[in-house]
C-alpha cells in the first residue's frame, strides 16, 4: 500500500531529525537536489507556463493525473531549490486530489525550512506549494 502524505511527511522529518546542526540538514538538501538531477525534467517541459511564479530561482512544475493519483514532475536552477523541490515531489506526488488540497504541509516547519530560508526563498517555497495545491484543486475539479 502506498504511503501517505503524512507518512512520508515524518519520514523526511526523521531523516532531517538525525542531523542537529543546519549545514548538515543543509547539506541533505542538496543532496535531495542531486538527487532530482539523476531524474531530469524534459528541457521541453521547462517552459514559461510551467514557470512558479514568486520564486527567486527559477522553477518548473508539471503535473499528471494517473489512476486517480497526481504525479508531479519539477526542477529548478539552483541546487538548494532542487532539494525543496524534490521534498515536494517526495511527499506530494501519488497522492489523490483530495489529499492534496487538504494536507498540511508540516514538515516544512519541523525540518527547519521556513526559519533557515531567506525571505525570498521562503516566498518560493509558499509559490510552489500554492502551485501543486492549484493542480490538486483543478484536477479535483474535472
Amino acid at each position: 500500500m502506498a504511503k501517505s502524505i503524512n507518512e512520508r511527511q515524518d519520514e523526511l522529518i526523521e531523516e532531517f531529525e538525525m542531523f542537529d546542526d543546519w549545514l548538515e540538514r543543509y547539506s541533505l538538501l542538496c543532496d535531495y537536489g542531486k538527487q532530482l538531477r539523476k531524474k531530469p525534467m524534459p528541457e521541453a517541459d521547462k517552459t514559461d507556463t510551467n514557470l512558479i511564479d514568486g520564486c527567486q530561482s527559477k522553477v518548473w512544475f508539471t503535473c499528471r493525473m494517473e489512476d486517480g493519483k497526481l504525479y508531479f514532475q519539477g526542477d529548478s536552477d539552483a541546487l538548494l531549490v532542487q532539494g525543496i523541490v524534490a521534498l515536494f515531489l517526495f511527499v506530494f506526488s501519488g497522492a489523490t486530489p483530495q489529499e492534496i488540497v487538504k494536507a498540511d504541509p508540516y514538515f516544512i516547519d519541523r525540518i527547519g525550512l521556513r526559519e533557515h530560508l531567506s525571505p525570498t526563498r521562503t516566498n518560493g517555497l509558499a509559490a510552489m506549494l500554492k502551485q501543486m495545491k492549484l493542480y490538486a484543486l483543478a484536477y479535483q475539479a474535472k
